[in-house]
């Protein structure tokens, strides 16, 4: 099922239904989720339709559909037919230019993604994730019960899938999904990592104490790579506070996309829109990142950890 929670919303446009993306807070489970490439043309449509000074409604009714529509449109959940697209550009009055640059839009919003053959098994939710961290040329997340899915080795990957709630038949192919979806960062040369790691989630065991001490040797020998910053949230530090509770910000070059927000329930996930949640969330990941411990300090603290896993 797909929910708009109430946040701060536009104004309405006097149909009821309130006007642009902005304001959106969506929780998601196994609907039909936006995806990056279609937010990208309806958040082009969108501006289109502001500047064009119609309202969501205005439009739907010259369109000869509903509100709702443009909604799903401007929010990224379908991607506009091109029947559609060539309205919108009678109604907006998009000059040839523009209208090039949004069939282009329009051909990479209609492609299949990569994660398409996963499709069947992975939840939607997690496939509106995956979308946002391809597109996104920076990600920043804090996650406090298990480590961020690019930081993992296959065999911590492999036993936290193996304790999920997927059907035994479709391990293997969750690890290939994981397996490709880190490829896919290793191959992306822009992209940037920055992971606070809280130091409950190196206590807490997954699949046994080998896998434990080559997780977390992985995570030392992450913490040289170029494009990937790790910071640690210590326990036992009064100063540290977790509240922000599991979050991860994607950032998006050019503008393409507003910053979005994503945090991860156990049926579900949030998807946050909104300007203001989204400023607040930056600005208590910004202030853990504060006060977590330096990269040196990790470390140490990270060759301990794997001492006692021995």
């Amino acid at each position: 099922m797909f929910k708009e929670l109430p946040a701060a919303m536009e104004p309405d446009d006097g149909s009821g239904h309130k006007a642009g993306r902005r304001g959106a807070v969506r929780y998601l489970q196994d609907e039909a989720a936006p995806r990056a490439a279609r937010m990208v043309l309806g958040n082009a449509l969108r501006f289109c339709r502001e500047a064009a000074g119609l309202s969501a409604g205005q439009a739907a009714r010259q369109l000869g559909g509903s509100p709702s529509k443009v909604s799903r449109i401007e929010s990224g959940t379908t991607a506009a037919k091109e029947r559609d697209l060539l309205k919108f550009f009678e109604m907006y009055s998009i000059a040839d230019a523009e209208r090039g640059h949004l069939l282009e839009l329009a051909a990479a919003a209609h492609q299949l993604a990569w994660w398409h053959e996963w499709s069947a098994i992975t939840p939607k939710y997690l496939q509106a994730v995956v979308s946002f961290e391809d597109m996104a040329t920076r990600v920043m997340s804090y996650e406090p019960t298990y480590l961020h899915g690019l930081l993992q080795t296959s065999e911590y990957a492999r036993a936290l899938i193996g304790r999920g709630r997927s059907a035994e038949s479709t391990h293997d192919v969750l690890a290939r999904f994981r397996a490709q979806r880190l490829e896919r960062f290793a191959n992306a040369p822009d992209k940037k990592l920055m992971c606070i790691v809280d130091e409950s989630a190196l206590l807490r065991p997954i699949g046994s104490p080998a896998i434990m001490r080559r997780q977390l040797e992985h995570l030392m020998k992450l913490m040289s790579h170029a494009r990937i910053k790790l910071l640690l949230a210590p326990l036992n530090d009064y100063s540290v506070h977790v509240e922000i509770g599991p979050t991860t910000i994607f950032d998006f070059a050019g503008r393409v996309l507003p910053t979005i927000v994503y945090t991860e329930g156990y049926e579900g996930g949030l998807v946050i829109e909104d300007e203001e949640m989204v400023d607040r969330r930056k600005k208590a990941f910004d202030a853990l990142a504060t006060r977590s411990l330096d990269s040196h300090a990790m470390r140490r603290r990270l060759q301990h950890l794997a001492d006692r896993y021995k």
